[in-house]
């Protein structure tokens, strides 16, 4: 028996070197051969790096599975400490932590958090506190903690895979961050996608996701903005400043009358937003040195202020919806949810918002607003202006048209 599931196995996974992984492969050959197979194509495997070097060596057979370590981003710091260094000054090291800042995750289905089939398939690419680590254990063996393998898909780990922008694919689509979408169908995606099919020369400039967030294969992945598009010090021009001001009690950061929340607290561990005009800056110039290998400079530094003022048209329809429902609340005309901060409405409750006026603006702001501005610094312009902008109008109509109803209902009743 053991001869014939032997033989169905592939020629190149019996063609291993001796090595201290080879009680492992002998085993795993017949349960898991694909997992084989991949190791065997790694850089870990010419480098003689094996099972145990991750897993550990206790598990010795199929009746202790469980003594079998599951690795994390430390794990993988013993060989690539300086990545690993870099990883955590970035904001993947921070998606799981705000995955659960979130006011509603709590909520959530847990297979769609912790058992990551939802939020947490994209997040758990963060960092997780031993707590964390020994709930996952407890409920799923661990799997989920490594990080890494969220790019360097596990067992070949490779760097080529990593390098390309279909591995930012899984997590980087959809919603709310339809990034894949947006770049894809950008020039730049264009033009790389004709690059991987031989169409344009391999030496053909085609930037990917990794040329613009990971230059030299930097791993501390940041942007100018973060991921809301709001930031402090308030801008010079006073009805901006006005409208990002709604935007951020929207958003829980500051409270009725301005000033800072709780809140911030989690917003700054999160790294969600820059605080400082010094952080923005820095995160600004290091993306106009990366345009400007393609571009000249006066032209890069013109589409990355353009992206700058799609945020505050942005921001204008934003903060009307937003004073639209929170005088709805000022008035009782709704009831405000016990959990908001007082007068406004949290733009963070996502599709738990209890009424369909309220899901009309997450929807305005988590979806919409984000096509909008991450379509103009993606260079997308039907995002920006067809996902985006005139999503945004339509939404404001709505809000505004619901608005009128439920005052003219409220009116009929007194």
């Amino acid at each position: 028996m053991v001869l014939r599931m032997i033989l169905c196995v592939p020629w190149f996974l019996l063609a291993a070197p001796a090595h201290a992984a080879d009680q492992c492969v002998e085993c795993h050959l017949k349960t898991t051969a694909n997992i084989v197979g991949d190791w065997k194509l790694s850089a870990h495997s010419e480098a003689e790096v094996g099972c145990a070097d991750c897993h550990g060596a206790a598990h010795k057979s199929a009746e202790d599975v469980s003594a079998a370590k599951i690795p994390t981003a430390d794990t993988c710091a013993r060989c690539h400490g300086d990545r690993v260094k870099q990883f955590k000054r970035g904001k993947h090291a921070l998606a799981w932590a705000a995955m659960k800042a979130m006011p509603t995750a709590h909520w959530q289905p847990m297979g769609m958090m912790e058992g990551l089939k939802g939020c947490g398939g994209c997040h758990k690419i963060g960092l997780k506190t031993e707590a964390e680590i020994a709930g996952l254990k407890q409920g799923s063996a661990g799997f989920g903690t490594a990080s890494c393998d969220a790019c360097h898909t596990r067992h070949l780990f490779s760097v080529e895979e990593a390098r390309q922008p279909q591995a930012c694919r899984t997590c980087h689509m959809g919603f709310d961050h339809p990034h894949w979408e947006m770049y894809s169908a950008s020039k730049h995606g264009v033009r790389h996608l004709l690059k991987q099919n031989g169409v344009l020369p391999a030496n053909a400039a085609a930037p990917t996701c990794q040329t613009c967030h990971m230059p030299q294969g930097d791993h501390a992945v940041c942007a100018a903005w973060g991921f809301l598009a709001v930031r402090l010090p308030m801008p010079e021009d006073k009805a901006w400043a006005a409208d990002r001001a709604t935007i951020l009690q929207g958003l829980g950061v500051l409270d009725p009358e301005g000033k800072p929340t709780a809140r911030l607290e989690v917003v700054k561990a999160a790294n969600v937003a820059r605080l400082t005009q010094e952080d923005w800056q820095k995160q600004r110039d290091a993306m106009l040195g990366i345009c400007s290998r393609c571009h000249s400079a006066n032209f890069a530094k013109e589409q990355l202020s353009q992206g700058d003022r799609m945020i505050r048209e942005a921001d204008r329809l934003m903060a009307e919806a937003i004073r639209v429902i929170a005088d709805l609340y000022r008035d009782r005309i709704i009831p405000k949810p016990s959990g908001y901060a007082a007068a406004f409405p949290d733009l963070l409750a996502f599709h738990d918002a209890p009424t369909a006026i309220e899901q009309r603006l997450f929807v305005m702001f988590q979806e919409h607003r984000m096509r909008m501005f991450q379509g103009a610094f993606h260079a997308n312009p039907d995002y920006a202006f067809w996902y985006g902008w005139s999503e945004m109008q339509r939404d404001l109509t709505a809000i505004k048209e619901r608005a009128a109803e439920l005052r003219a209902r409220a009116a009929e009743k007194r």
